[in-house]
């Protein structure tokens, strides 16, 4: 399924994108949190995937972020060869092991809303990736067992403001401006996936492109990953993993973003995001 989030005459509804249109859930516990749905997911399936109904045209109604309040928003850190070599060349040493950081869940926006260039920096960057939805409550998940708890996947961009990233050993403030997180456009379950390993990349800027990679182009996998996180930690439904980016970051060519560029990342099998940067306004 695709399960989305989304406005409709004010008002915040969870559903599924079927064909063009959006279905929506009706009498769904947790209410509009997809982070509930995902608790509750296994007992709920049936439910969702027999929903019907004539449906909303996609384009009638606002796509949110498909989860706006997770426990956790964590993303690995120069996670694809050529991202880490780039890097390098910019100042910033190679990991040994796999670089994890938090965004801030405050700083998750929608699929297509903006983002903002801040007051404070002229710095703003864009990092494709994919992001990681787990679906059950883990801790010691073993490589080989690491599918079993994944959700979904949706697609992010890990935008950065490099000055304040290089403040903070831990990136977490270069990491977490408010609007920093788009996610969407909806999430794909894990079971429409074949191979979460095998999906291309591409972001550009105004229509150039500026990013293309497939996923199995990663350093540590996704499974590697969980492994990692959950010898340390509980990851909980509704978590989100960003997954690193491959090469062609901005930084690395000193081109960042300005106000009034589009960015847009896709991935096969997952849908598009693309967020306008806007400048920050004083409040």
């Amino acid at each position: 399924m695709k399960l989305v989030r989304f406005k409709q005459q004010g008002a915040v509804k969870i559903g599924k994108l079927v064909d063009g249109k959006v279905i929506e859930f009706q009498d769904l516990p947790g209410g509009t949190s997809m982070r509930a749905l995902l608790t509750d997911y296994e007992r709920l399936k049936p439910q969702l995937e027999a929903a019907s109904g004539h449906g909303t045209a996609l384009a009638a109604v606002q796509l949110l972020a498909p989860i706006d309040d997770p426990q956790k928003f964590l993303a690995i850190g120069m996670n694809y060869q050529a991202h880490a070599d780039e890097a390098a060349a910019a100042g910033i040493p190679i990991p040994t092991s796999q670089l994890w950081f938090n965004k801030q869940v405050s700083c998750i926006t929608g699929p297509y809303d903006a983002i903002e260039l801040p007051l404070v920096s002229e710095q703003l960057d864009y990092e494709a990736e994919m992001a990681v939805v787990i679906g059950k409550a883990c801790r010691h998940v073993q490589e080989s067992e690491a599918r079993s708890v994944i959700a979904g996947y949706m697609v992010t961009n890990d935008v950065t403001v490099r000055d304040w990233q290089r403040r903070s050993p831990t990136y977490t403030l270069g990491k977490s401006f408010d609007t920093h997180g788009p996610l969407g456009p909806w999430l794909t379950t894990d079971d429409e996936i074949t191979d979460p390993h095998a999906l291309e990349m591409v972001l550009t800027v105004n229509g150039e492109e500026r990013q293309r990679d497939k996923t199995g182009g990663m350093i540590y996998n996704i499974f590697q990953q969980i492994a990692y996180l959950t010898t340390v930690m509980t990851l909980m439904p509704g978590d989100v993993l960003a997954t690193g980016t491959p090469a062609g970051v901005g930084i690395a060519h000193g081109r960042f973003l300005r106000d009034g560029d589009v960015v847009r990342v896709e991935i096969t099998g997952l849908g598009a995001i693309e967020n306008t940067v806007q400048a920050e306004k004083v409040r």
